[in-house]
């Protein structure tokens, strides 16, 4: 319940609300430690999308990569919205690489 809560509004969230998010969801739940996700090779795919664009391998970056992937596996529809030059093509297109290539990889 703790996970699914963080994974759908987490992504909405600017960075400065995340902090105050977790601390009320600790007050919440003061017992549970929800670890992270683990995505399998999903991160590296990126990180080796990043470096095949010519993109430094920046962890935010990576992070908001990981962030649309798991907001699409949840919602029918996905907006990405923000200031000219915040990434959203860059977080777009990275994810449809590294899932390119996960598929690939699946395939071999």
């Amino acid at each position: 319940l703790i996970r699914a809560m963080r994974d759908s509004n987490a992504p909405k969230f600017v960075a400065e609300d995340i902090p105050l998010f977790q601390a009320i969801v600790s007050d919440l739940f003061p017992e549970s430690d929800i670890p992270d996700h683990a995505h399998g090779g999903l991160e590296d795919a990126i990180c080796h999308a990043l470096e095949q664009a010519g993109l430094q391998v920046v962890p935010s970056l990576v992070r908001k990569v990981v962030q649309l992937y798991e907001t699409i596996r949840v919602r029918h529809g996905v907006m990405l919205v923000g200031p000219t030059g915040g990434g959203k093509t860059t977080c777009f297109k990275m994810l449809a690489a590294a899932m390119t290539e996960l598929r690939a990889q699946r395939f071999e």
